[in-house]
């Protein structure tokens, strides 16, 4: 009898054609992708996808903004977006951002963990942790930058000393053409540094410009493909060289960085004058012996003060240079503000926020930087974590990330400076 199987086996074996076998393992996979993948009944509207890579081929990610707009006019407000494997939805305009973020807000609180900032962070930090650790961290650091002057006079006095030190930095380049990027970064990053380390660094010391270009690199390598490509098949890609492993290979150089000016001030510490945001925390930690039982610990502390740099240093400056271009293409405009701040101001003096109700149109001039230069367009996606309804849809529970749309309508021709640093040929006019 088991002669008589193993001869039926082998005889079917030896008829199944290579070719036939590989559509069969093909079919199977695609139907397996489709039935995970596959939107719920009622889901919001969204583009075709392909298997496993979902709408990836569809998004330019350099300009990826632009492209989801176009599913915006055509699909809606809310729409499905597959990035790779992983279903999400993006809502875009103020009054659907607001009804999520703020009447359901219990139901999007949690971040999603993607593959690359499992491996970089865990779970750790300010901006991509979760449950205690996020209400821990979060709860802590806003009373610590409260502590150290974030809003109040202290703190512009040290904006103003470092202006001063930004424009000596300019004035040295004597009116040849330079590029005014990493001065920037240098300005803003010594803002955070004098809170975090209690210290601002000199523009041409060598430690704090590498990580000023490595700081960069990671924002412009994150948005690659390869590092797309990483959250999709993480098992696949760590063994393959690319963009991700430049970015791993940062975020580590980033992290001794930070630790080593943790160690610095564990030489000095102390605890009834903390300095800074590092001392402050190895405070907290002395108050919890038991490390299991708070995330008050030094992976958390070095992640914390990295979250820091990276939301505070790249959003301003990227700000800073957004108003600088469209200063340098609108002369019109420049010349407005210049007559206002020489009025006002004067050249005796630095600015203070106390000029800036007598400042209107430099005060608009901002403000509608900010508008054009949308330098977040999509925000840092929130995770549904309750079933819910929006707009009419359904959104499924811990199955869809969401992304807020911060750019609702197209006001310029303009994209974000990390992502695209070419001016383009015909740039949209500020609004009078």
């Amino acid at each position: 009898m088991f002669v008589t199987e193993g001869s039926l086996v082998a005889a079917i074996w030896a008829a199944l054609h290579p070719r036939t076998l590989l559509l069969a393992a093909v079919t199977f996979l695609l139907l397996t992708n489709y039935l995970i993948i596959r939107r719920p009944k009622n889901s919001p509207p969204g583009p075709w996808r392909l298997p496993f890579v979902g709408n990836l081929l569809q998004l330019d990610l350099e300009q990826s903004h632009l492209a989801v707009q176009k599913f915006v006019k055509k699909y809606g407000d809310l729409i499905s977006l597959d990035f790779g494997n992983i279903p999400s939805v993006v809502i875009t305009g103020l009054p659907l951002i607001k009804e999520a973020l703020t009447h359901m807000e219990q139901n999007f609180l949690k971040r999603p963990i993607t593959p690359l900032r499992k491996r970089v962070f865990n779970d750790n930090g300010l901006i991509m942790s979760n449950g205690q650790t996020w209400k821990e961290q979060r709860r802590f650091a806003l009373l610590t930058l409260k502590n150290f002057g974030l809003g109040k006079k202290s703190l512009e006095q040290r904006i103003q000393e470092e202006a001063s030190y930004l424009v000596e930095a300019i004035g040295k380049e004597e009116g040849q053409p330079f590029n005014p990027h990493f001065s920037i970064n240098n300005a803003v990053s010594n803002i955070i540094c004098s809170i975090t380390f209690g210290e601002r660094f000199e523009y041409h010391d060598s430690q704090f410009q590498e990580m000023l270009r490595l700081l960069d690199e990671v924002t412009c390598l994150e948005a690659s493909m390869m590092c797309l490509l990483y959250n999709v098949f993480p098992s696949i890609m760590k063994c393959l060289p690319g963009s991700h492993q430049t970015v791993f290979r940062n975020w580590e150089k980033l992290k001794l960085f930070v630790s080593r000016m943790m160690h610095s001030h564990q030489k000095d510490w102390n605890p009834a004058e903390p300095r800074d945001f590092i001392d402050a925390f190895l405070t907290e930690m002395s108050k919890h012996p038991d490390k299991t039982t708070t995330s008050f610990n030094e992976e958390n502390l070095i992640c914390s003060t990295l979250d820091l740099f990276f939301a505070g240093t790249e959003t301003t400056s990227t700000t800073l240079r957004w108003a600088l271009l469209y200063m340098a293409v609108d002369s019109g405009v420049q010349e407005k503000v210049h007559t206002e701040i020489d009025r006002v101001i004067g050249h005796g003096r630095q600015p203070s926020t106390a000029d800036r109700e007598s400042m209107p149109y430099t005060n608009a001039v901002i403000h509608e930087v900010q508008r054009m230069g949308n330098i977040i367009p999509l925000n840092v996606p929130r995770e549904v974590t309750a079933d819910s309804t929006l707009a009419g849809f359904h959104l499924c529970k811990e199955r869809e990330p969401a992304w807020e749309n911060n750019w609702p309508g197209l006001s310029c021709s303009f994209s974000s400076l990390p992502f695209c640093k070419t001016l383009p040929s015909s740039p949209q006019p500020m609004r009078s």
